[in-house]
């Protein structure tokens, strides 16, 4: 039993590996029900590109740059709306790393030893007659830890997973356990929701779709590409007027995934009625382009603009480590990573320190317009704001930075901006220390 206490409301997290392109069997599988669930009321939902774990399973730095961007604007254009949920790239949230090396202290070898993806390997190399071991990298092997943080960061109830998944959510609940154990009670222990009646559907020669086999069709085919990769679809020698079985035809239960109950039966009579294979692919064509077609317009249109899905991808990181950042300070000092001048001391009081405060400048710009920047006790920039027009609105979006801190950061993303270099973990810090009398102007 969970002895975490989970907060209202429930949260929900889903992982999208960064290494091939969405094909209709991810949007039917994974993409539309996860849309759907994340408009559903009392749930708060993360969604993250998994950059990190595709490094495990692909070399090739411009598949993995490609295929985040194709990724994110798949489930944008498929109509995941990044302010309702958190919509965010892993490798922008620091604290999913450090987390990993804290559950990695706490993970047995003989737990990662009995992973699926580890154990599939060895079995295969001893087949071969090879070094159980040839071949197998640490990430590979470490998989699961890394999930395992990216589960628990965010104290995530709910995750789902196909079947094939449910062994990492299982070791995700085996090291919060651990770690709570030694440590206190800081993590929530996650639960697998699986989904039994989602579909998986067949590729272009009958088995499952997937980019293992080169059988898919590209979610975002353009149009006359898609009817050329329908017309691929394998069926049988059955002429026209000849009755044909829907049991075990590809191109029938492509149609029933994206079709109503009612075209479906219609479907399912012509098939009993001996439609030629020419029409019944036609029909598909048309069903499927149907509802893909407003969805890759804005496709096309996002993937023409990739400086936007950055933005959109830096404003979810910014929410994601709003909760990281300070659940990660929480775990810090559970371990004992601690500043040691708070320490108790165990002899004389140590003498106080005064600690340097930020400070935020306003000024105008020759463009007329009103800027503020914040810089840090040693005048480093941090944050440098846009343009406003009134003196008053730079000063009232100051004050919400000194009252709200890094919470407000996400709201004001389109009117600030982070110095380069600069972590988000020191803007939150510096405003963490800000005080309002130390404004200047």
């Amino acid at each position: 039993m969970n002895s975490v206490t989970p907060a209202s409301p429930q949260r929900f997290l889903t992982g999208i590996t960064t290494t091939g392109t969405p094909h209709l069997g991810n949007f039917v599988g994974s993409i539309r029900p996860s849309v759907a669930a994340s408009r559903l009321p009392g749930v708060q939902s993360f969604y993250f590109l998994a950059d990190y774990h595709a490094l495990i399973k692909c070399g090739d730095p411009a598949r993995i740059q490609r295929s985040t961007l194709e990724i994110a604007a798949s489930w944008l254009a498929a109509g995941l709306d990044p302010e309702r949920v958190v919509f965010y790239r892993q490798s922008d949230v620091p604290e999913i790393p450090e987390l990993t090396w804290l559950l990695t202290c706490v993970t047995s070898k003989g737990v990662l030893n009995r992973a699926h993806a580890y154990k599939a390997s060895v079995d295969k190399n001893n087949a071969a007659g090879n070094d159980p071991d040839a071949d197998v990298t640490a990430g590979l092997f470490m998989y699961p830890v890394l999930m395992g943080a990216d589960i628990l960061l965010f104290k995530s109830h709910k995750v789902p997973v196909g079947r094939d998944q449910i062994q990492h959510i299982e070791m995700a609940r085996d090291m919060a356990q651990r770690f709570n154990h030694l440590y206190g009670e800081h993590l929530v222990l996650p639960e697998a929701v699986i989904e039994e009646s989602v579909a998986l559907l067949p590729g272009l020669d009958g088995r499952k779709m997937s980019k293992s086999y080169d059988n898919t069709i590209p979610l975002f085919a353009p149009r006359e590409q898609l009817r050329k990769l329908i017309g691929g679809i394998l069926t049988d020698s059955r002429a026209p007027g000849e009755a044909k079985d829907t049991e075990g035809s590809a191109l029938f239960q492509i149609y029933q995934a994206f079709a109503s109950e009612a075209e479906t039966a219609a479907l399912r009579q012509a098939y009993a009625d001996g439609i030629a294979w020419g029409d019944a692919k036609q029909t598909l064509f048309e069903r499927i382009d149907r509802e893909v077609a407003p969805m890759r317009e804005q496709y096309e249109a996002l993937m023409a603009n990739p400086a936007r899905i950055e933005e959109l991808l830096q404003a979810g990181a910014i929410k994601a480590r709003q909760v990281a950042t300070p659940f990660m300070a929480e775990l810090r000092r559970a371990v004992g990573l601690r500043n040691l001048a708070t320490s108790a001391a165990p002899a004389a009081k140590a003498k106080a320190v005064k600690m340097a405060a930020p400070t935020f400048k306003q000024y105008r710009e020759k463009d007329g317009q009103f800027y503020f920047k914040l810089l840090d006790a040693d005048a480093k920039l941090l944050l440098q704001s846009q343009g406003f027009e009134s003196p008053k609105e730079a000063a009232l979006t100051i004050k919400r930075l000194q009252t709200e801190g890094s919470a407000a950061l996400a709201a004001l993303h389109d009117k600030l901006a982070l110095a380069p270099g600069v972590d988000i973990g020191e803007v939150d810090a510096a405003l963490k220390l800000f005080t309002p009398t130390e404004t200047k102007t």
